[in-house]
């Protein structure tokens, strides 16, 4: 394939405006430093006005897709498609100008969406993204210049989801881990530098669904958890080698990242999947602490799930906004009438719920005593490109006392910062 050629523009002024905003806080990755929804960022409006908070930009020219952004040192990274390519783009994440551009595939193709799905992970002034087709690439953030680009299909024999590659990369240490799936490994480690492998989990032959991996430490040892379409797994970073698993009921796609708390690890999917817990032993055996068949407990589409101390928070399919006892999985609370199913954010002690049918964005405590709402507003203007199937499924993005929202060719941002 061709290298990317990037296109720059209006440098001097952004370099400027860059400057003059010192940002304090990153995103650098799917679901934010630690891949976990997590920040320490304080100082957030714990009410908003009638009519939600400012808008402090829109940018119009995202294109197709559902890819959500990375923040880096003042700077939004994400990915789109226009006139038929994919691309990945740079913005300031002040002003919402664009810095560069630069074509990364063709695009991906789908009833439900077109344009890639996953978010980018910048590290050390590099980008490491996956677009639908499964392109994984590495390019610079200064400029959008290629340094390496494999395929997870011709490269590493992975197999197209229907859905398309929706994974976000993890890097750890000098690794790049990512899901092509197949017999030659479902999961595998490149070295960053390169998109060499390093390894392939071979014990792992199930093919690629669209849950993103996460690092732990589970009794001190470090190891890599996905969560594929009837099996949690735990992996040796080293090698790659199977060090345990545990069952799970998936069906027709399995999307919401897992979560690691000490010795446990929670997985949920939609269509009626429900949710799990596996406990695992310092041996490295699974056992399964509570195992739901899809009735009354957690069933999370894709909008995600965040742990916030003892409980877990999220949209189920057919419950409403859920509450549960992360341990035992006791409901605390549902909410059902208040806000139809979407996606959550967190920060500074607050949730940030965005419906995904009609684009309200409302402002909750993040605590168990029950839905207790701070405001709300709807996303305007509306994307005019979206697919009648498709909805708005990015995630909700709290950076620098700003919340970032995306409804396929507009993304937003709103000044959430207390005065």
């Amino acid at each position: 394939m061709s290298r990317i050629r990037p296109i720059v523009v209006s440098w001097l002024p952004l370099l400027l405006t860059t400057a003059a905003f010192a940002a304090t806080h990153n995103w650098p990755q799917w679901e934010g430093p630690t891949r976990n929804c997590w920040t320490d960022e304080t100082g957030l409006l714990k009410s908003w006005p009638e009519g939600g908070p400012k808008q402090k930009w829109v940018f119009r020219n995202a294109g197709t897709g559902f890819a959500g952004p990375a923040i880096v040192d003042g700077v939004l990274y994400t990915m789109g498609t226009r006139d038929g390519n994919s691309y990945i783009f740079a913005l300031d994440a002040n002003t919402g100008a664009q810095r560069w551009e630069a074509p990364l595939s063709t695009e991906f193709e789908n009833d439900w969406g077109n344009g890639p799905r996953g978010t980018p992970t910048v590290e050390n002034g590099l980008i490491y993204v996956l677009d639908g087709t499964g392109i994984l690439a590495c390019v610079r953030a200064k400029d959008g210049s290629e340094v390496w680009r494999i395929s997870l299909i011709d490269d590493l024999g992975g197999k197209l989801p229907s859905w398309g590659y929706c994974e976000s990369p993890l890097i750890d240490g000098d690794l790049l881990l990512c899901t092509p799936g197949g017999d030659q490994g479902a999961i595998a480690a490149l070295e960053k530098a390169t998109g060499k492998v390093r390894w392939r989990a071979t014990d792992i032959k199930d093919n690629a669904h669209y849950s993103s991996i996460v690092k732990a430490a589970i009794h001190g040892q470090p190891q890599y958890v996905q969560l594929m379409d009837t099996r949690l797994v735990g992996l040796a970073p080293e090698d790659g080698r199977l060090l345990w698993e545990s069952p799970f009921k998936g069906k027709v796609a399995v999307i919401p990242t897992p979560i690691v708390y000490n010795d446990k690890v929670f997985a949920t999917a939609g269509y009626g999947a429900g949710c799990t817990l596996a406990e695992i032993s310092p041996e490295n055996e699974a056992t399964v602490a509570y195992d739901d068949d899809g009735r009354k407990l957690m069933k999370n589409h894709h909008g995600g799930v965040i742990r916030i101390g003892d409980y877990l928070y999220g949209h189920s399919e057919g419950v409403g906004w859920l509450c549960m006892e992360f341990a035992t999985g006791k409901k605390i609370w549902a909410e059902k009438g208040a806000l139809g199913k979407g996606a959550i954010g967190y920060a500074d002690g607050m949730f940030y719920c965005l419906g995904e049918d009609d684009g309200e964005v409302v402002l909750i405590d993040a605590t168990p005593d029950g839905w207790n709402e701070h405001g709300r507003f709807t996303l305007e203007p509306v994307s005019e490109i979206r697919k009648d199937k498709s909805k708005r499924w990015t995630h909700p993005v709290i950076v620098d006392g700003k919340l970032y929202l995306r409804d396929q060719e507009l993304i937003y941002c709103y000044d959430v910062k207390a005065d």
